[in-house]
């Protein structure tokens, strides 16, 4: 069953950057899958009994990314790489929460998965070491830094991710690689 036009991902994220509330109560059934396929990505790399489940991932991020302040929307890919954004903080503070709670313990070992098939770095890191490291990252080169949020917490692929960021799928490629071993680099010696 084919949708309205109004009823498309990007018709909803306009309508409700525009002020119509009932845009934003039409828009999170089109999109809470999707969103649970995203967090569920990542929580499949996180150890047994992590305390921080799927849909309370999906939930808080949801919450985040409607408690912004008026974003202006170009579709469906910048939504999801928003709340790429939105999950990576969520993951974050709930990692310092448990670090905090455990008095400087560990935390969560995470592996760079890529869903679009390139091989993963072999060392894993938590998810701090990850942020602190992405960071550093954005410090030097901001677009390498949101295409690894983009890629690894939003689940993007390579031209979803190229298509957010403003660049052609080949520059994303290159970017991807480069910024993957530069994390390697950086996570094997923190």
């Amino acid at each position: 069953m084919a949708r309205e036009p109004t009823q498309s991902v990007t018709g909803l994220l306009h309508a409700w950057a525009s002020g119509d509330q009932s845009a934003l109560d039409a828009l999170l059934p089109l999109v809470y899958e999707e969103l649970r396929r995203q967090a569920g990505r990542y929580m499949r790399t996180q150890p047994p009994g992590h305390t921080l489940q799927t849909t309370a991932l999906v939930h808080e991020a949801y919450l985040r990314l409607v408690g912004q302040p008026t974003v202006e929307w170009t579709g469906r890919a910048h939504f999801f790489g928003v709340a790429a954004k939105a999950m990576r903080s969520v993951l974050v503070d709930h990692a310092r929460a448990r670090r905090a709670a455990k008095r400087g313990g560990s935390a969560h070992a995470i592996t760079l998965d890529d869903a679009g098939g390139v091989a993963a770095p072999q060392a894993s890191v938590d998810v701090l070491a990850l942020d602190e490291a992405l960071g550093r990252l954005a410090e030097l080169d901001s677009r390498k830094s949101q295409l690894v949020e983009l890629r690894y917490f939003g689940g993007l692929g390579i031209d979803e991710a190229a298509d957010v960021l403003g660049v052609s799928p080949a520059t994303a490629k290159r970017d991807w690689t480069t910024a993957r071993a530069w994390l390697r680099r950086e996570l094997s010696v923190a």
